[in-house]
Order: C-alpha cells, then structure tokens, then sequence
C-alpha cells in the first residue's frame, strides 16, 4: 500500500488556487456589478472550504491501520467528497436566492471588458489545477482528489457560461439574462453536488465494487473452477483507495492443510495481479462436508441449538 500521506500536496495547491480565484472573481464583481460573476465567486469560495476540508481528511485516511481502526483510516475520504458536496448544494440555494432578486430588478453591467478579462484569468487556473488533481486522483485512486477536480471543472464550466451571458448582455442590453444565466449556474452545480454526495453514501454504506473489477475477480476464479474448486460468498467492499474482497474456497475434504494453503496463496496473488490495492481474505473449507454450504450468507441464525442458514 503506498504512502498517501503525499496526496496533501494536492490539497494544498487546491487551497492556494481557491484563494487566488476567490480575490480575482471578487475584483470582477465589484468591476462589473454582475450577479452571475458574484455567483461565480460564491462557488470559488466553496472550493476553499472544500480544499480546507479535503487536506484534513486525506491527512487522516494517510494514518496507518491501529488497534482501533484495523482496517485502516481510507473510509475518511468519502466525508470530505461529502461535506464538499453538501458545501456545493448550499452554494447552489444562495446563488439562486441572489438571481432571483436580481431576476426582479436587473441592473446595468459596469466595465465589462477588465472583468471578463479578470474572470478569464481565474478560470484558466481552476482548469490548470482541476486537470492537475483529476490525473492524481486517478493514478492514486483518491476519491477526495477525484471530487476536488469535479468540483473545480464544475467552477470552470460556470465561469464560461457566466463570462458568455455577461458578454452577451453587454451586446443586447438584456440585463435579466445575467441573473438567468446565474440561474442556470446554480442548477449545474446543485447537480455536481448530489452527484459527489451520492458516491460518499455509497462508499460509507460498504457498496460492492464496481461490475468491471468484479468482473475481473470472478475471472481469476473461473480459472480453479475448471480444476474442480468452488466459491461462495464472494463480498466485496471498498474504503477510499483500499479494495477488500472476502470468499470460502471449497476443496476436496481430502486434500492436506499444506495444499490448500498454497492453493489461497495463489489465488490471492492472481487477484492482487489483476487489481492493485487489493486486500483479500480467504476461507477454506471441504466440498464434502455439508457444513460448508452452511454459511453462504452474511449471517448464522442459531435455531433449536443449531446453526442454519437465514432465509434469503
């Protein structure tokens, strides 16, 4: 397992980016006295309290597994994508309450020019630093990174639709059509906050693995089916960048504790190959005893001083 105490760097030039973009959308507010420009400054100063969050969560998920945390700390990036993507949907109501109100009194756009150029500027760092963090958390398997870059993409696609409707504006004298286009920007980012909040509870709730690495799982067992070793139970779970699976090889009863060691080894290893970051545990058990197939589910019920399988 690598060493992601590293991926904090990450965190701290999403920090410095947010902190930059924020003074240059705010200069070009006050420029251009431009709701849509406003909104945009709105959701730069989500991605500082996203990129604050996001540095103390990738700190803990770096801490090694403890006695109280065995399966280590990963599960802490699914709260910072989380309270990153709940600071998104709060961003979204507030730029939505202010166009609104603008909606029902628009104003003239002021200097148009100077903002619009300030505003570029400002997006072309997000999208600098979002290609930045989308490749490492790709390469590292950060699901913190990963929601950092949406999140800044997102800020960057408002921008250009915020810089064209002000552009747009200037040319037709329709001033409502920047508290509309703010309208617009609200809803986009309500939808890329509901998005990273939905993967969160997903990976707090222990949801399988994607069909594509399951995929490559049930691969590698096909291959000791045909041998004649069976499997049941196959659970799989994922914890920030760490992957667990868990299954019972079955084995003819015949067979010694030495060969059907080495048996797992091998099946692990084979598993390891195809899917990085993989933990795996197996159990072995006999193809000829019928306890084996008492225990496919999650759970035992003890009945009557017996242990049976629970219902499915």
């Amino acid at each position: 397992m690598e060493n992601r105490s590293q991926l904090a760097r990450f965190a701290w030039l999403s920090i410095a980016a947010a902190i930059l973009t924020i003074g240059l959308k705010v200069a070009a507010y006050f420029i251009t006295n431009s709701v849509g420009l406003l909104s945009d400054a709105a959701e730069s100063l989500v991605n500082l309290v996203g990129a604050v969050v996001a540095l103390i969560m990738l700190t803990i998920a770096a801490r090694p597994p403890d006695d109280e945390h065995a399966y280590g700390h990963g599960k802490a990036e699914y709260f910072s994508s989380g309270v990153e993507g709940a600071l998104i949907f709060i961003a979204a109501v507030t730029i939505g309450y202010e166009a609104l109100l603008r909606l029902q009194n628009p104003q003239e756009i002021q200097a148009a020019g100077i903002g619009l150029v300030v505003a570029a500027i400002a997006s072309t760092i997000n999208f600098g630093v979002a290609h930045i963090l989308k490749r490492a958390g790709k390469q590292h398997d950060s699901i913190t990174l990963e929601a950092d870059a949406q999140h800044l993409m997102a800020d960057v696609w408002t921008s250009i639709g915020v810089i064209l409707a002000v552009a747009a504006v200037v040319v037709t004298g329709w001033h409502w059509l920047d508290p509309l286009i703010a309208l617009a920007v609200a809803a986009n980012i309500l939808w890329t906050g509901l998005q990273l909040v939905r993967r969160s509870v997903l990976g707090l709730m222990d949801t399988a693995l994607p069909n594509e690495e399951m995929k490559k799982i049930n691969a590698v067992l096909e291959q000791y089916k045909s041998h004649g070793v069976q499997f049941h139970a196959v659970r799989s779970r994922q914890a920030g960048a760490r992957r667990f699976v868990s299954m019972h090889v079955l084995v003819p009863g015949e067979w010694t504790v030495m060969r059907g060691h080495q048996l797992l080894e091998k099946i692990e290893g084979d598993i390891r190959t195809r899917l990085p970051n993989m933990t795996v545990f197996t159990h072995l058990e006999a193809l000829n005893d019928p306890a084996s197939y008492a225990d496919t589910k999650l759970d035992r019920v003890v009945q009557n001083g017996k242990t049976e399988t629970p219902p499915s």
